[in-house]
């Protein structure tokens, strides 16, 4: 049978893109980052501090059973020693460095502010919170201010931004003001200064934070950061890491008492985006997944853990302006949607040139070390000496606890990572192994393994599974 030369270019086609699909599939790396992961040498105990009040969902349909979805442990910064713990389901905890039985400092759910967490129990709820650094300095603007972070239903308000594709929820940042700052019970007003939708139910709103270590007058000073997701789904379906439309996908940077007759917020005239109409100004940086979680450093170098799809959990350094690469990359890799014909889930070699400048981790780690990146923070403490100037990070799924030396960390050539060696009840053992609980995720345990920090730059770990923060302290 002889062949039109219109089905002879047709089957070329085929041929040419059959042979394009399976090339670029026998590229996928199945193991990306082959060298494991060590133990360190650095030993430190974890001792029990305080433990939680147990707490229920509001749907617990395809929820874990944690104890208490206990997130962040951070510190008041206004000389009270005070220490400030949020759990999603809607409580905010006060308790203090010598250990003091944690009280309800606020409880969103009573308050009549949309708060809904009914929508994914796992990952919305009050997700972040940060506390003005003027707090607790009378006559100043920022007296007695702080400010929530956390999931509202879709019809609760008009969002800020995506307020057409809010099918499932919406992010919230509200402002709180309390009458008292030295009360350890919130008593007084709050207004809602941003919202934005959210198409899906995960990869919402996280932390929200001031540089602790800005001094007053400096540009970073009373500037809140804020991380948020790609809003959900798998790989990214609506490709907002790649988008400047919205503030999705990266951190954005506000001025919370800086509003206007438009927003009930200001935006910083520092900002990398501010003088480009085409390009949401609160944008700091863009191209990250999902960075639950980050901390500052005392040099103001900003630490972004950010969690990954399938493969590649990656550590960032925070750059005005720069873009992480999400969707198109994942930790030193290219994912599918940076290839044509590409099988979406596993990650590829880089191209032998990027199509624009990526800025990449300075440290990653695979799944077979670990399933998501928790939290982390350098550490300045002083009663572990070994630690100082490492940044400690955790798998919040495995609950193991990682570090590198931040002395000299390049982005796009990652750091050694190193794992520490964890003391409990006298041996050495795995917070999954206290703290574990199981896992809806996947099979087996996992202990939502976050990591908290106090004004003496000390750290803590905080397990869902039984609800208890522990502090690390010098093994004996």
């Amino acid at each position: 049978m002889q062949l039109t030369k219109t089905a002879v270019l047709v089957l070329a086609l085929l041929i040419s893109t059959l042979g394009l699909s399976l090339e670029t599939r026998a590229q996928a790396l199945d193991d990306p980052i082959p060298d494991k992961i060590q133990m360190g040498d650095i030993v430190v105990a974890a001792i029990e501090f305080v433990r939680l009040a147990q707490t229920q969902d509001s749907n617990p349909d395809g929820a874990n059973t944690a104890y208490a979805r206990i997130q962040y442990l951070l510190p008041l910064r206004d000389g009270s020693q005070r220490l400030v713990i949020n759990d999603l389901r809607g409580l905010l905890y006060m308790t203090d460095e010598s250990g003091a039985t944690p009280t309800v400092f606020l409880d969103i759910r009573e308050q009549n502010v949309g708060f809904d967490d009914s929508m994914f129990a796992n990952e919305t709820g009050l997700a972040g919170f940060a506390f003005h650094p003027e707090f607790s300095q009378r006559g100043r603007p920022g007296f007695g201010k702080f400010y929530t972070a956390y999931s509202s239903g879709s019809d609760y308000g008009i969002a800020d931004y995506l307020d057409d594709v809010a099918e499932n929820h919406e992010s919230v940042i509200r402002e709180w003001t309390t009458d008292d700052p030295a009360a350890n019970v919130f008593s007084g007003s709050s207004r809602e200064i941003f919202r934005i939708g959210q198409f899906a139910q995960n990869h919402n709103i996280g932390t929200i934070k001031f540089n602790p270590y800005a001094d007053p007058g400096s540009a970073d000073y009373g500037i809140l950061y804020v991380s948020l997701g790609d809003g959900g789904g798998a790989h990214d379906p609506n490709e907002n890491g790649q988008s400047l439309t919205a503030p999705m996908s990266g951190i954005m940077r506000i001025d919370p008492l800086g509003g206007d007759a438009v927003h009930a917020y200001g935006i910083p005239p520092d900002n990398p985006f501010v003088n480009d109409d085409s390009i949401a100004s609160e944008i700091w940086v863009y191209g990250l997944r999902h960075t639950q979680q980050f901390s500052f450093d005392t040099d103001g170098r900003v630490f972004m853990a950010d969690i990954g799809q399938n493969q590649v959990e990656e550590i960032n350094i925070g750059v005005a302006g720069a873009n992480y690469g999400w969707r198109v990359r994942e930790g030193t890799f290219a994912t599918a949607m940076a290839l044509p014909g590409a099988r979406p889930g596993p990650v590829y070699p880089l191209p032998a040139t990027d199509p624009q400048e990526f800025t990449y981790p300075v440290a990653q780690f695979d799944h077979d070390e670990g399933n998501a990146v928790g939290s982390g923070f350098v550490y300045r403490g002083s009663a572990i000496p070994e630690l100082q100037g490492k940044y400690l990070f955790a798998d919040l799924v495995s609950a193991r606890i990682f570090y590198i030396d931040v002395a000299d960390l390049s982005p796009g050539n990652p750091a050694e990572i190193q794992e520490l060696r964890v003391i409990i009840d006298g041996r050495q053992r795995s917070l999954i192994e206290v703290g574990g609980y199981p896992n809806t995720y996947a099979r087996g345990y996992r202990a939502d393994l976050r990591l908290g920090i106090d004004t003496q730059g000390e750290l803590y770990t905080l397990t869902k599974g039984d609800g208890w923060v522990r502090k690390l302290v010098p093994a004996r």
